[in-house]
């Protein structure tokens, strides 16, 4: 579901590339799911460096946000709802609110 919207490798310059994207990606989610420093994955992952490369070279061409979007899509559409939400709801837990509480404290002095 993921590998179309991967970007592909460039053809004609640089090297050949060498790990398998899967592993790629399983490193990534370890890291995510873990929440470990990149430099704890596992050996058996491909060098933390490789991948940490990988990972940001996608977030910077906006590959993880295109995978959330259509994997959102694809959740919404299997469940019988439109693809794209029609409406959104903002709760007073989900907007950051400005501090107060020294204002408050000077007021109260």
């Amino acid at each position: 579901m993921i590998r179309p919207l991967l970007p592909h490798p460039s053809t004609g310059r640089g090297r050949k590339r060498e790990v398998d994207e899967r592993e790629i990606l399983n490193a990534i989610f370890y890291q995510i799911h873990n929440g470990c420093i990149w430099s704890d994955l596992p050996k058996d992952l491909p060098a933390w460096q490789t991948v940490y490369k990988y990972f940001r070279r996608w977030q910077r061409k906006g590959t993880w946000q295109q995978i959330h979007d259509q994997l959102r899509r694809d959740v919404r559409v299997s469940v019988g709802k439109q693809a794209n939400a029609s409406a959104g709801s903002i709760d007073s837990q989900s907007v950051k609110t400005t501090e107060k509480s020294d204002y408050l404290q000077c007021q109260v002095c």
